[in-house]
């Protein structure tokens, strides 16, 4: 890829993952501080995983259909950075989790999209991928390193300013897709199987939902697991960097272990790797040396695990007119059926266990879905024809 359009790319995964990063390890301490309890910070994030299941099939049917791509691109950004902006003027009752629910539907309907459009600009080289999403690692890292500390300093209350220029910057971003061409229309005609229904595609659906599953507890707690352990703001956000920093190395090398290893090997790896992780916060969230290990799984547990599953995706739909519906699909089971029911059960053993169980938890998702996974390999050496 060009050197103009790899930054074209990165751009975006800049902007779309800073936002991110202050939303993920931040909202809970900002809805929190408003005086609400674990089922709020449970709800915030299961609506925002719940725009997952909805937002990118339909945004997909609606791009595939358009002759200008890119246009939806700008207007989904666009329209997620004004909901977001309505946290401004809303930050208790009904009408928070209304905005949080629309400002979800649009922030989620772009990424599956933006997804495919680089899959599709990678081509032949999509083991790559790593490379440029790596830029959205380092957007996350930027924010989430740094936000701990200016909320421990500016307050509460400025966590919603402190995000909108990265919303911001996805718009800025996406613009420079605008003209982006639309992807080769299907040969008339031509039988067009559901998606779902290809060998291999439901395991790799299962996996990856129960492994986002058991993400809910870190993903909806962990800022507040950290904290109810005596970790300060500085603490927080340096655990969150390390982390991310583990990620960012991680995408940039993951092209050659998945060609090394291939991506069936490397997530069974991540699976176990990601289920010791969990453990390690559930006991040890006191010591700041053992989160410091737990972290550097990051690198694996999201990272390595996410560049394996994009090559999944690209061995399975090798066509460019599929891949905006197979990423919308897989966005909607694994990040939006997977995310809302871990968000849902890190708040009920939250509530009821503590952090201890909420992570237990997610760890024993993470062995299902490692389960899933070896079950699916076990089946294609036994019988080729019938997974890839």
């Amino acid at each position: 890829m060009p050197t103009a359009e790899f930054r074209r790319y990165a751009l975006f995964y800049l902007g779309y993952y800073g936002a991110l990063g202050a939303y993920t390890p931040y909202i809970g301490r900002w809805v929190s501080a408003n005086g609400h309890g674990a089922y709020a910070v449970g709800a915030m994030l299961a609506l925002w995983y719940g725009g997952r299941i909805l937002a990118p099939p339909t945004w997909a049917r609606q791009v595939a259909r358009s002759p200008a791509p890119g246009h939806w691109l700008v207007a989904g950004c666009a329209i997620a950075l004004a909901m977001f902006a309505g946290f401004l003027q809303f930050d208790h009752g009904a009408m928070l989790f209304v905005v949080m629910g629309a400002f979800a539907l649009f922030f989620n309907a772009v990424m599956p999209q933006f997804e495919a459009m680089t899959l599709n600009a990678l081509g032949t080289r999509n083991h790559d991928y790593g490379k440029i999403r790596m830029w959205g690692s380092v957007g996350f890292l930027i924010v989430a390193a740094s936000y701990g500390w200016l909320l421990d300093r500016l307050g509460n209350d400025a966590f919603v300013w402190l995000t909108l220029p990265w919303v911001a910057l996805t718009v800025a971003a996406a613009w420079l897709h605008r003209a982006d061409p639309p992807s080769p229309a299907p040969e008339a005609g031509a039988p067009r199987e559901p998606l779902w229904r290809r060998p291999g595609v439901r395991a790799l659906l299962g996996t990856a939902m129960l492994m986002q599953l058991g993400f809910g507890p870190f993903y909806v707690f962990y800022t507040l697991q950290l904290q109810a352990h005596g970790h300060d703001g500085f603490a927080v956000g340096l655990l969150w960097a390390i982390g991310v920093l583990c990620e960012i190395v991680m995408f940039w090398q993951a092209p050659r272990l998945v060609q090394r290893f291939g991506a069936h090997r490397l997530m069974a790896a991540c699976l176990l790797a990601t289920a010791l992780r969990w453990i390690l916060v559930a006991f040890f969230a006191d010591s700041f040396a053992w989160m410091a290990v737990a972290q550097t799984g990051h690198a694996v547990s999201f990272a390595a695990f996410h560049a394996g599953c994009m090559r999944r995706m690209a061995e399975l739909f090798p066509a460019r007119r599929d891949m905006a519906s197979a990423q919308g699909m897989l966005y909607g089971f694994s990040g939006g059926i997977g995310g809302v029911l871990g968000a849902g059960m890190a708040a009920f053993f939250w509530q009821h266990g503590g952090g201890a169980a909420a992570f237990v938890a997610g760890a024993v998702c993470a062995l299902l879905s490692l389960t899933v996974h070896l079950g699916t390999q076990r089946r294609t050496s036994t019988a080729p024809a019938a997974e890839t």
